[in-house]
Formats: structure tokens, C-alpha cells, sequence
């Protein structure tokens, strides 16, 4: 009999360390963790992806330095891996061959093998904010960051990258235009490359014509582009920003083609599905959200209780047949060491209790006392 996580859509990392099952057709989360100590800061999910093509494991890397193996099949964690190395956080995990790649924020990419003596070292310059691997070539994966340009690495021949991306000229005023590549990602079929910058850029590459300048640019809000995600065909890119907007960009003509609604905090990852018209995402505000991409409508929205880092997505298609077993408001198997932080971050405030009214001299307690020499007064008054 299947695990009960094998039926799970969406895997999200948070950043208390868990690692979070939703199942969209029970509406059910469940939380996954390492042994039966409660997860700390320290082991905060900062990148995940899948081990094989069957989803049936995920690599999830930790602040700590850790990759942990999950199963999907079993429905725990199997295996922890201790990939120390750089500084910085993991942004970015792929698979290759049996062999497991990392890259950390200072720029050390590495590649992990069975036997020590063959693991591979590249450095891509430091300030990294994500490196993606290519699907249809898989040894070869890009990296971008702050003040580091695009490049794209050939594992196979890691000397120099394939390809190194060029600033883009000069504005109006003749300045520089800093460099900030947030995210990116391949597009099948072809060796162009979609990025998004902190500079609400979206920006398209092709590596196979004579220019380093991005073929296509556009810009949208006002705010840094965080994530992105390819639509099933290909032809557009979703991109969200720091702000919470989300929304749809032609590749083809770069223009915007519609957003998406109902965000309320910094997008933190997003991801469409292969095949169906739908995108998931998360973020800071502790929710993810399903969204239909030809209807812009919001298909779903749980509430997850921390702040989320990265995701995954299944690439199952026909949901609506699966059995979504008995009808359940959404259930949250999470534990009491999970509790909202905003909680936990509150000071606990004690008041004095009020001392009783003191009892007076004349008039009883509470009373003010009576002045004897003006009802004197009123007396002899009352008498004349």
C-alpha cells in the first residue's frame, strides 16, 4: 500500500525547517521532519528539487548545510548528507548522474559523488541568488546574482562557463545599470534562458546568437522580481515580486498579458505545472496558492502557519479523478513546537492587581469623610 505522502500535489519548505505535504483533493498538510527533535531556524528550507523523474524522492536543502533525503513512497526522511561548504545559504539543488549539486550564495557550486576523491568544485562568483539546472541538458545549469551576470555551466567542462551574459548598455543618463539576477530558468527546446531581476526586469537570452545582451527585455511594477515560472507552452513567463504582484509576461512580444490576485506578501518561489493551466506559489505571508492561468482564478489558498521558502510542485495530471477520500474542513498535522511565531515572539506582560479601596474615617469605605462644622451650620440655619 502507498505512503499516504505519495498522494501529496505540493511540497513546500518552510522556514522553521519542515517540510510541508498538502494534498489539494482532501485538503489536508501535514508536516514532515527530521527524527523527533523539533526543527530550529538552523534548519530553515532554503532549496529543494526532485531526486528521480518518478517523484517518488525530494533533496531538501538546509540552512545548516544539510541535503536530507525524503521519500515519497515511505512518507519520511531516509537519508542526511552533510554538504558544508561556502557560506551562504543553499540556492540551488539538482541532480545528475547520481550525483548531487550545490550551490551556496558566495558562489561555490559543487558536485557530490559517491566517492569523495571525485566530487568537482566551481566557483561562479559570489552574491549567487539562484542556480537552475536545464532539463533537456542536464549537465549544464545557470547561475545569477548581485553583480554576478548570468553565466551557464557545462559540467562536463567546467573551466569557463559556456555562456557569460553582458550588461545591458548604459541608461539615458549614461550610468551603469547594476546587475541583479534573481531567478531563471531554461526554455525547453532551445538554449534561450528567462531571468528576472531585483531591478523588476524580465529579460531573455540566447545563447546561440552572436549577442550577450539579453533579445528581449521588459520591465514590470515598481518592485524586486523575486521568482519565476515557464507556462506549459512556453511562450510566457509568471514572475512575482517582492510586494506580493504576480503576473503573466509574453516571451514573444514582451508585453504584459494579465496578473494575478489575492497575494499579500513577498513571493518567495513559484511553479507552473507541465501540463495543466495551473501555477503555484508561496511566500512570506504563510500561504499557497493555486491559480488557474486562463481564468486568473484562485483555485486554492491554505494557510501553512510559517513562512515559506521554495515548493515543488507534482507533474500528476487529472486531480479532479483522484479520491479525495471523506469530505474534511483542511486539516493541519501541526505539532505545538510549530506554533505561530508571531506568538512566540510576543513579551509576556503581568499587571499588579489593584490594591481594595482603604477603608475612612468617617462615611464607610469609599467614602469621603463628612465635615461636621458646615452641618452644624445648616442646623442652627434650619432652626432661625
Amino acid at each position: 500500500m502507498a505512503s499516504p505522502a505519495r498522494s501529496n500535489h505540493v511540497w513546500v519548505g518552510a522556514e522553521t525547517g519542515l517540510l510541508k505535504g498538502i494534498n489539494l483533493q482532501k485538503k489536508q498538510a501535514t508536516n514532515y521532519k527530521l527524527g523527533d527533535v523539533a526543527p530550529g531556524r538552523q534548519d530553515a528550507v532554503t532549496a529543494m528539487c526532485w531526486a528521480d523523474p518518478y517523484e517518488s524522492e525530494i533533496f531538501v536543502g538546509c540552512l545548516d548545510g544539510s541535503v536530507r533525503l525524503f521519500s515519497t513512497e515511505k512518507g519520511k526522511f531516509t537519508e542526511t548528507q552533510d554538504c558544508v561548504g561556502g557560506e551562504g545559504a543553499f540556492c540551488g539543488l539538482a541532480w545528475l548522474d547520481s550525483a548531487l549539486i550545490t550551490c551556496v550564495e558566495s558562489g561555490l557550486l559543487k558536485v557530490w559523488r559517491n566517492n569523495p576523491s571525485e566530487n568537482m568544485e566551481i566557483q561562479v562568483g559570489p552574491g549567487v541568488c539562484r542556480m537552475r539546472q536545464d532539463p533537456g541538458q542536464p549537465q549544464r545549469v545557470a547561475t545569477g546574482g548581485k553583480e554576478n551576470c548570468l553565466k551557464v555551466w557545462d559540467l562536463q567542462q567546467p573551466q569557463e562557463p559556456v555562456f557569460r551574459a553582458k550588461n545591458v548598455r548604459n541608461d539615458w543618463l549614461d550610468l551603469r545599470v547594476p546587475i541583479w539576477d534573481r531567478d531563471m530558468q531554461f526554455l525547453p527546446g532551445s538554449e534561450k534562458i528567462v531571468t528576472c531581476t531585483g531591478h523588476h526586469q524580465v529579460r531573455l537570452y540566447d545563447p546561440s546568437s552572436p549577442q550577450r545582451r539579453p533579445v528581449l527585455e521588459t520591465t514590470f511594477g515598481e518592485y524586486p522580481l523575486t521568482a519565476l515560472s515557464l507556462t506549459p507552452d512556453a511562450n510566457a513567463v509568471v514572475v512575482g515580486s517582492s510586494r506580493g504582484d504576480v503576473a503573466v509576461i509574453d516571451l514573444r512580444q514582451g508585453r504584459l498579458v494579465k496578473c494575478l490576485k489575492g497575494f499579500a506578501g513577498s513571493v518567495r518561489a513559484i511553479q507552473c505545472h507541465p501540463a495543466l493551466p495551473l501555477v503555484a506559489s508561496c511566500g512570506l505571508d504563510r500561504f499557497l496558492r493555486i491559480h488557474n492561468l486562463e481564468h486568473k482564478r484562485l483555485e486554492q489558498k491554505v494557510y501553512l502557519k510559517s513562512r515559506l521558502n521554495c515548493l515543488l510542485l507534482t507533474s500528476r495530471e487529472k486531480w479532479e479523478n483522484e479520491d479525495p477520500g471523506p469530505p474534511a474542513a483542511l486539516q493541519s498535522d501541526l505539532k505545538e513546537e510549530e506554533e505561530d511565531e508571531i506568538w512566540d515572539s510576543m513579551e509576556v506582560v503581568t499587571t499588579k492587581r489593584k490594591a481594595a479601596p482603604q477603608p475612612s474615617s468617617a462615611g464607610g469605605p469609599g467614602k469621603p469623610p463628612k465635615d461636621k462644622g458646615l452641618k452644624k451650620q445648616k442646623r442652627k440655619r434650619a432652626e432661625s
